[in-house]
């Protein structure tokens, strides 16, 4: 039986030897461990040559490895007019490099509310969301664009404004991270298998249940205060419930690709990967 889920890194894996190297040698590397996925970060800027991309879509392909792209942290849908076209040409970049490296999917912090209310900052960020995709279409780029759930109350990227964009812009989907949605509350709480089936709910009811076979997930362990998230754990050093939030998937025949985030991210991503294919069902 294959796994549903394909298990893999955000960046490249640490033990990625030093020849060859680069991607090509974090995507090796990571078949070599048995994960299946990856995703490029380029979240400080994209530098990538169109030759570079070539290399990194030959070797995904030989090795069977899925990639994504995390686009570079500093874009903001609801950025000021001045702001808006660097920040525009940064994910266009990210979604025009990482198709050309062989990437389905490109990841991307959505942005901050700057204490608007997020009814508001939508009116600002859809239009503008819309405006990539047409653009990327017009070109015969396919990728999905996927803003990011937000581990702060402060940032644009709640699972509503996620769902929101989704429902709004064809071709926008959540990257869902479970982390920051735990985090995001602050006091504990969407950490149960209750509170994870009823995400799950929320999302197969805004973009249907066929929407459940290609979720993008995002995972560690993660520390987080009142306004939410402080930084990424090890799972083991978390109180992420990370066996309910793999039972919940399990139980509504969740598929996708499933992203370690943790400061051991190969480590983490086996251990997901072996939780995983331990659940019945």
């Amino acid at each position: 039986m294959t796994a549903s889920f394909r298990f893999g890194t955000v960046g490249s894996p640490l033990g990625t030897p030093k020849k060859p190297g680069g991607s090509v040698g974090a995507i090796q590397f990571s078949q070599s461990l048995g994960l299946k996925a990856m995703e490029l970060g380029w979240v400080q800027s994209v530098r990538v040559s169109e030759e570079t991309c070539a290399a990194i879509r030959a070797a995904a392909e030989a090795a069977d490895v899925a990639l994504s792209v995390h686009a570079p942290y500093f874009i903001n849908l609801n950025a000021s007019a001045e702001e808006w076209p660097k920040s525009r040409q940064r994910l266009m970049d990210a979604a025009y490099y990482g198709n050309l490296a062989g990437a389905t999917d490109i990841i991307f912090h959505p942005g901050s509310y700057f204490e608007q209310p997020p009814a508001e900052v939508l009116k600002t960020a859809l239009p503008r969301l819309a405006g990539c995709v047409e653009e990327l279409r017009a070109a015969g780029n396919p990728v999905t664009l996927r803003p990011e759930t937000m581990g702060k109350s402060a940032m644009l990227g709640s699972l509503e404004d996620t769902l929101a964009m989704a429902t709004a812009v064809p071709g926008v989907l959540p990257c869902l991270d479970f982390a920051h949605l735990h985090a995001r509350a602050g006091d504990g709480s969407v950490n149960s298998y209750g509170e994870w089936m009823q995400i799950l709910e929320q999302y197969a009811n805004a973009l249907g249940e066929a929407a459940l076979q290609t979720l993008h997930i995002h995972l560690s362990g993660i520390e987080y205060g009142p306004k939410g998230e402080k930084n990424h754990l090890k799972v083991a050093e978390s109180d992420l419930n990370l066996e309910e939030l793999l039972r919940a998937l399990k139980d509504v025949g969740a598929a996708g690709r499933i992203l370690c985030e943790s400061p051991i991210m190969e480590e983490d991503a086996l251990l997901m990967k072996q939780m995983w294919e331990a659940l019945p069902g």
